[in-house]
């Protein structure tokens, strides 16, 4: 593992998920090494990690906001081993991060990333319902070192209480218990469980860095208690986009190398909603890295090389690799932006701008989303597309997806519809274009490839034919207490209003699209009679974050601490030896990296130096009891550690260019994760073909490969079973029949034959479980 730090991405791919994993075991072992004397391999190991993930910890300071921007279920792979790496190095180094400002935040991307019921969380990038460590560790750790008031224990237990026990977002049995023993250790039962001032209150939060915001967060699953989250920010989070594309740490960084971006998705301008806590409109989970696997839009005619021709979509998509593309051509240059994030008297406005995902030679000019929640029941969004005078594209297809439960077609009046059954009720979608007319819709399912960990997703697929310059797409989400008698649309180039009349409220919404325009405000809403105003005044402003002063000095500061602590178990070491044979063996193994004579040397001189001070501290005992402390023949005792690092360096360097010289990294094969899912979508996905359309996608829902996959595993059981029965006659034969026999050679061949069957019984029940039958 220390070996090929040097080389493989862990080594140099910093805040991803597979650094503090790897370096907490190498730390860990160093530590077990230490306390056996065995001191140059643990010096090595340790002072390997210190450069490692001392680095991440500096750029972590430009994560201004607390995330992670690999999403709530791969952060906790990350803080699962930073957080016990944060505290090893305070306990045994004296390196002490606990007033990092990254951890003073990170709370907030634990409790306003929960949806109502403590059950799941934002599945933003790859994911699972949640997380897939801790999170109670992580946790009880914040509560104990950081934040001292009680809330990070309230929050665990909180999740603790609400756990799924069965079904989906169950913790896997590989990951269920393994943070079980740091949360013992970080506990402090001192710190009685308060829950934040504003728990009860639906709150808009949003992560300038990770570029999400969210609303209504972390409370009881009642009725009228919304979720909504919506994702437009910068490949890798705003501070790995900034540091690469700023040549910022040039000492360090060199460009998307030194990052892993493969667990995002193409997911910008993409939302989600779920009012009562109900998950409605969801994030597809950990799937390929499809555009069409998340809630937002593909582009047709295609411009340029396309995984379902002749849609495009966003320009990160990769056809042919199981992770996101992010280093080569456009892909590393993709970014959208929140451009609003505001709440007046219950009504939350979203804009965002995702052009900058998309290929320019789509020659889109802008493509807006717009999300207002007039109700914790009823979201409205619109979507602008806004082309350039040459564009060649003629239609755009949205995605709108649910992992639990199929979609159901619906039209009321001519305006087409979809719908999920939930035992509370049915949660309904409506559409129509700003000139009023409503495409019927491609319903369907999708069963993702094997080597995901879920079956795959339910998807309602809108197609919209582009007008010139400006299109507009209106949807409207609704909760099963909400009884809508009217839904009507109007526009012009430059403002779009919207009317919708419920059973007991009416609404009247008008939003400026144009956001050069004269006007002041966004949106304006007039719920009933009252009036709410969204202006520009409140708009969110773009800042960057400066570069760490000094930041190699203060990496080269902390790994200063723990030489002392080596040189220091050094003395201790040499100091209990008191015979010559264990003297010269330890004094071997601690000087085994010097040069061979200087060595021998080195220790006969030790061991006379050690001898003649034993006899004079004899001496002053018989004068004194008190004998000084801090004189010992240790301090004699050549240091060992400088020529140990002269030959690291060597090592380094040398691995160093090695690893500049070496052919790009392997994605597949630095992006294993060991996913030990329990957890599965307990729904039976449709496989038949898509409905009609007109979105020209229905290969996109073709499910013959999985049919045949089913298939294949069916006959695979049956014979596996077939085969047991003949392995267990035959042995029954055996044991009764040719045991009495006196043909050896007819014992012989049945023996041959059992052996036979039971390579095939091996076999088939490899391909078993490899299919899942």
């Amino acid at each position: 593992m220390y070996e090929t730090s040097y080389r493989r991405g862990w080594g140099f791919q910093y805040l991803h998920n597979h650094q503090p994993t790897n370096c907490v075991a190498l730390l860990a072992g160093s530590l077990v090494l230490m306390n056996q004397g065995y001191l140059q391999e643990a010096y090595l190991w340790t002072k390997q990690v210190l450069a490692i993930m001392e680095k991440s910890i500096v750029l972590l300071q430009e994560v201004t906001d607390g995330s992670l921007y690999e999403g709530v279920a791969y952060g906790s792979y990350t803080t699962r081993s930073l957080f016990q790496y944060i505290f090893l190095v305070q306990r045994h180094f004296g390196i002490n991060h606990f007033n990092h400002p990254w951890l003073k935040q990170h709370f907030a991307f634990m409790y306003r990333t929960v949806l109502p019921g403590f059950q799941r969380t934002v599945a933003i990038a790859d994911s699972n319902y949640n997380w897939f460590y801790g999170p109670e560790s992580q946790l009880v750790f914040l509560d104990k070192f950081i934040m001292r008031n009680g809330s990070g224990n309230w929050l665990a237990d909180q999740i603790r209480k609400n756990r799924v026990v069965e079904g989906p977002g169950t913790p896997s049995k590989g990951q269920r218990w393994c943070t079980l023993h740091t949360e013992f250790l970080w506990y402090d039962a001192s710190l009685h469980s308060v829950p934040p001032p504003d728990y009860g209150i639906p709150k808009l939060h949003y992560f300038e860095d990770w570029g999400v915001v969210t609303y209504g967060s972390a409370l009881p699953a009642e009725i009228n208690r919304p979720f909504l989250s919506f994702k437009s920010g910068k490949l890798g989070g705003r501070a790995i986009y900034d540091i690469v594309h700023k040549n910022k740490y040039k000492e360090w960084i060199k460009g998307w190398r030194n990052f892993n971006a493969g667990h995002e998705h193409p997911d910008q301008n993409s939302f989600t909603f779920a009012p009562n806590g109900v998950p409605f409109i969801t994030e597809a989970l950990y799937g390929p890295k499809y555009t069409f696997f998340n809630n937002v839009l593909m582009f047709s005619p295609a411009m340029s090389k396309s995984c379902f021709f002749p849609w495009e979509g966003q320009i990160t998509e990769d056809c042919s690799s199981k992770w996101l593309k992010y280093k080569h051509d456009l892909a590393g240059d993709c970014q959208g932006r929140v451009v609003a994030a505001m709440e007046r008297s219950g009504v939350v406005f979203i804009r965002g701008e995702g052009v900058g995902a998309y290929n320019p030679k789509l020659k889109l000019k802008n493509f807006q989303r717009n999300l207002v929640l007039l109700h914790p029941q009823l979201l409205l969004l619109v979507d602008q597309i806004h082309l350039e005078d040459d564009s060649p594209l003629e239609a755009t297809t949205s995605f709108f997806h649910n992992v639990d439960m199929p979609f159901e077609e619906t039209v009321i009046d001519n305006v087409h519809g979809a719908f999920i059954r939930h035992r509370d009720g049915m949660y309904r979608m409506f559409w129509m274009d700003d000139a009023g007319y409503s495409e019927k819709a491609t319903i369907a399912s999708k069963m993702y490839p094997r080597g995901y960990p879920y079956n795959g997703t339910n998807f309602v697929n809108v197609t919209t034919h582009l007008r010139h310059p400006i299109t507009r797409g209106v949807y409207l989400f609704i909760g099963p207490s909400i009884d809508v008698q009217s839904f009507d649309v109007r526009g012009d180039s430059e403002q779009l209003d919207v009317f919708v009349t419920t059973s007991e409220h009416s609404y009247a919404i008008y939003l400026w699209t144009v956001e050069t325009g004269a006007h002041s405000v966004f949106a304006q809403v007039i719920a009933d009679r009252q009036k709410i105003m969204f202006d520009h005044v409140s708009a969110i402003k773009s800042s960057a974050v400066p570069e760490v002063e000094d930041y190699v000095g203060i990496v080269e500061q902390n790994l200063q601490n723990f030489k002392p602590v080596f040189q220091q178990l050094e003395k201790q070491i040499l100091s209990r030896v008191r015979n010559t044979d264990s003297f010269r063996k330890t004094a071997e193994r601690l000087l085994r990296f010097s040069d061979k004579r200087q060595t021998e040397e080195a220790i006969d001189r030790i061991f006379a130096i050690s001898q003649r001070q034993q006899h004079q501290q004899q001496g002053r005992a018989k004068k004194s009891k008190k004998i000084a402390k801090g004189y010992k023949f240790v301090d004699a005792v050549p240091d060992i550690f400088a020529q140990i690092e002269v030959n690291e360096r060597k090592v380094r360097q040398k691995a160093q260019t090695q690893a500049q010289n070496e052919l790009p990294v392997d994605e597949d094969e630095e992006m294993k994760d060991l996913l030990d899912f329990a957890d599965v979508t307990y729904v039976k996905h449709k496989t038949g073909a898509s409905l009609k359309g007109q979105s020209g996608l229905a290969h996109m829902v073709t499910t013959a490969r999985s049919s045949a996959s089913l298939v294949s595993a069916s006959y695979t059981r049956l014979f596996l079973i077939l085969n047991i029965a003949i392995f267990f006659v035959m042995l029954a034969m055996q044991l009764t029949c040719f045991q009495r026999a006196k043909s050896l050679h007819g014992q012989r061949c049945l023996y041959a034959v059992l052996l036979v069957d039971s390579c095939i019984l091996l076999w088939l029940y490899s391909s078993c479980s490899q299919s899942q039958c």
